[in-house]
């Protein structure tokens, strides 16, 4: 490791060569020498992914990890054992911030919604009864006063033919409004519309712009139909009002659809996963990640993209970086790749998450699932959340 930081270090800003001979039966080979650009634009030191079977039937184990990217260091911020077997899922946190912390217990005893906010751990029951089910897909205000939530009624379905796994999809779904300090949900009636299917919502890094993906409302049959599109939509932190909803990006009559939009630290980018069809990407093949400069309304392929699906992604906090999730190497298991942004705006070849032992990614037989870059360590473990467990969740207000 210190000789490895020490090459490095000579060579950030410009390069190093690699070059491999290979002797056998007496004779020795030479491969083709190739070079590795080092960057001075430093990652963020951690990265937060959940680990899972990649399936939906069942499962046994699971839990939401970190790993530190100076070394191999990984260890849990919180396992299912806590939730007595249940399911631990979509942790988000707000602006890459270790101190702000979100995620969903389901199943089991003890289900809510976990925050971790001004180190204080609390348990909250999103779902009410005007609102379609408890929160699902959520995305943390920059001020961290609110939470964006998707409410969805999803299904799922198996596919008989091999080319094919899963459809996940919603019946329905909507966009709501938490109010963090207040406990406090409300349901803006322009993003709860019964004509449309709205979902996976992100802030632009000002917080006066919600970006989310949106559908027309059709019968689970046509799944190969429902296909979104991009929106966004002002709002005033203040007087916690939302305006009218403006389409960004028409992906549908271009026959695509759009998933998971993410906004750079700037401001400038947003990437997004585009497949054929629906908004569950990391099962559909040809999902790609796609760069909208939203300065010159500009859509570009990136150099990241593969043959399998690319999907889920999140940007470094100083937006020179971005990691995704990949199933390149085999189809199935989705591992977490890296790559450089650079001032320009391009996107450089990415590299597979590093491991002590090289083989590690082809022997480990779970996914790494949603991973977020974060500044530090999350400073929770399991034993955190003993105390919260099997207390009720404290109800969320509608208003």
């Amino acid at each position: 490791m210190k000789q490895w930081k020490l090459l490095t270090a000579k060579s950030t800003g410009g390069k190093y060569s690699v070059e491999i001979l290979a002797q056998k039966d007496g004779t020795w080979a030479r491969f083709q020498r190739f070079e590795n650009r080092v960057v001075a634009d430093r990652i963020d030191s951690y990265l937060v992914y959940r680990l899972i079977e990649p399936g939906f039937e069942t499962w046994k184990s699971m839990g939401i990890y970190q790993r530190c990217l100076e070394n191999f260091e990984e260890s849990p911020v919180v396992t299912n054992e806590v939730n007595h077997g249940g399911c631990v899922n979509c942790h988000s946190f707000r602006m890459n911030d270790p101190d702000n912390m979100l995620f969903h217990m389901r199943g089991g005893s003890g289900a809510g919604t976990v925050f971790w906010q001004e180190q204080q751990l609390s348990k909250v029951e999103t779902k009410t009864a005007e609102t379609l089910s408890s929160a699902v897909y959520p995305a943390r205000h920059p001020s961290g006063d609110f939470v964006a939530f998707s409410v969805n009624n999803i299904v799922q379905s198996f596919h008989a033919l091999p080319d094919k796994q899963v459809e996940v999809l919603d019946t329905l779904s909507d966009l709501v409004l938490y109010d963090t300090r207040n406990q406090v949900i409300s349901q803006p009636k322009q993003l709860a519309t019964k004509a449309l299917l709205e979902t996976f919502p992100t802030w632009a890094p000002d917080g006066k712009t919600l970006f989310y993906c949106a559908a027309k409302a059709l019968p689970p049959d046509q799944y190969d139909e429902i296909r979104y599109d991009l929106y966004q939509v002002a709002f005033d932190p203040q007087s916690r009002q939302f305006g009218q909803p403006e389409l960004v990006v028409n992906a549908a009559d271009s026959g695509k659809s759009i998933s998971f939009p993410r906004v750079s630290p700037e401001g400038r980018y947003l990437v997004y996963c585009q497949s054929d069809y629906g908004n569950f990407s990391i099962w559909h093949r040809e999902s790609d990640l796609m760069l909208l400069d939203l300065a010159a309304m500009e859509i570009s392929r990136p150099v990241v993209n593969s043959d399998q699906a690319d999907s889920y992604h999140s940007w470094s906090s100083t937006g020179r970086w971005m990691v995704f999730s990949s199933r390149r190497q085999d189809g199935l298991y989705t591992r977490s790749y890296i790559a450089y942004f650079d001032t320009s705006g391009k996107f450089h070849k990415p590299f597979l998450l590093p491991f002590k032992d090289p083989l590690f990614s082809q022997k480990f037989t779970k996914a790494f699932n949603v991973p977020e870059l974060v500044k530090s360590k999350v400073l929770l473990d399991p034993r955190s959340f003993e105390r919260i467990r099997d207390k009720e969740a404290m109800p969320a207000l509608f208003r």
